[in-house]
C-alpha cells in the first residue's frame, strides 16, 4: 500500500515516540543498575582517605564522575521530552485526519470527475447515495465560480481562498462547483477532497434557512445542554448522522461557546439568542424565528 504523506508522517512520529522511550527506558535501567555500585564505590573511597590522604584525588575523580553522568541524563531526558512532545503532536494531529478522512464523506475522484468517466467504474468504490445536497446542486450557477478563479487565481494555493468564497457565495460545496473548480484551474480532485474535509468550516451539503448553534461549554454542558440538543433533533426529527431538518429550514450545530455563560443553557438562532433555556423552551425559540418571517 502506498503511504500518504500523513501516513508517513504518522508511522515517522510513532518510531520516534518509541525510540524515545526505548532511550529512557535503558537509561533509567543503566541508572539503576549502577547507583548501587557507585554509592558502595564512593562510600569505600572515603574510609581509604580517612585513613591515607593519597586516595582524594581517586575519589574526588569518581565523584565527578558521577555527577557528569547524572547531569548528562538529566539533559538528555530533558531534550528526549521535548522530541516526545512533538512526536506525539504530530502523531496526534495525523491520527486525527486520518480517522477523519476515513469517518466523513469525502469528495471522491470519480464523484468529481464523474461527467468524464462515463459508465466506468474503480473497483471497490462505492456510488454514494443521493444525498440532500442534489435538489440543491441541480441547476448550480457556475459563473461565480468562473469569477472567484478569475479573481483569485488557477494555482494550488488558491484552493483554500477559493473554497471560502464558493461556501460564502453557496453556503456549501456544491459537487458541480468543485468539479468547475478543477476543470479551470490547477488544483486536482484529490486536493479539493483533502482540504474540504481538513478544514471543519467547510460543508458538503447545503444548511438550512436558519442556523442554530446550541452552546456546550462548560456552562451550558452542565446546565443541561445535551438535553436541549437531543430535544431540538427530536423536534425538528433530524435523523441520526445529520443535521438538517427535512424541511431544511433549520441546521442544528454544537458549538464550544458562545460568550453567554450567564445564561447557560443558551442557543443562537442566526443572531438571536435566547438563554436559560429547558427542553421546551429551545423548541420555542425556534418556532418564534418562523413566527417572525415575513409571509
Amino acid at each position: 500500500m502506498k503511504l500518504t504523506p500523513v501516513r508517513r508522517a504518522a508511522w515517522a512520529s510513532g518510531v520516534v515516540i518509541a525510540v524515545c522511550v526505548a532511550i529512557l527506558a535503558v537509561d533509567w535501567a543503566v541508572a539503576t543498575y549502577r547507583a548501587p555500585k557507585d554509592e558502595a564505590l564512593v562510600k569505600h573511597l572515603q574510609e581509604e582517605v580517612q585513613e591515607d590522604a593519597a586516595f582524594a584525588p581517586k575519589l574526588e575523580a569518581e565523584q565527578k564522575r558521577i555527577t557528569d553522568a547524572l547531569l548528562a541524563r538529566r539533559q538528555r531526558g530533558r531534550l528526549i521530552a521535548w522530541i516526545l512532545l512533538a512526536a506525539a503532536a504530530v502523531l496526534l494531529t495525523t491520527v486525527n485526519r486520518l480517522v477523519s478522512e476515513r469517518g466523513r464523506r469525502f469528495v471522491e475522484l470519480d464523484t468529481l470527475k464523474a461527467p468524464a468517466m462515463g459508465k466506468k467504474k474503480r473497483r471497490g468504490w462505492k456510488k454514494q447515495a443521493p444525498a440532500e445536497a442534489v435538489p440543491e446542486a441541480a441547476g448550480i450557477d457556475t459563473r461565480f465560480v468562473d469569477e472567484m478563479v478569475a479573481r483569485l487565481g488557477r494555482g494550488k494555493e488558491a484552493a483554500i481562498p477559493l473554497l471560502q468564497a464558493i461556501q460564502t457565495h453557496y453556503r456549501f460545496l456544491p459537487d458541480e462547483a468543485l468539479r468547475r473548480v478543477c476543470e479551470l484551474t490547477d488544483i486536482t480532485p484529490a486536493e479539493i477532497s483533502g482540504t474540504s474535509s481538513f478544514y471543519g468550516q467547510f460543508r458538503r451539503s447545503p444548511v438550512g434557512k436558519h442556523i442554530v448553534r446550541v452552546c456546550h461549554g462548560t456552562a451550558c454542558h452542565v446546565a443541561g445542554a445535551r438535553q436541549i440538543s437531543d430535544e431540538l433533533r427530536r423536534h425538528l426529527q433530524i435523523p441520526e448522522g445529520a443535521d438538517t431538518d427535512a424541511r431544511r429550514m433549520f441546521t442544528l450545530e454544537e458549538v464550544a461557546c458562545l460568550g453567554c455563560c450567564s445564561l447557560a443553557p443558551v442557543l443562537m438562532v442566526d443572531e438571536h439568542t435566547a438563554g436559560r433555556l429547558t427542553p421546551l423552551t429551545a423548541s420555542s425559540a425556534l418556532e418564534d424565528v418562523v413566527q417572525r418571517e415575513p409571509a
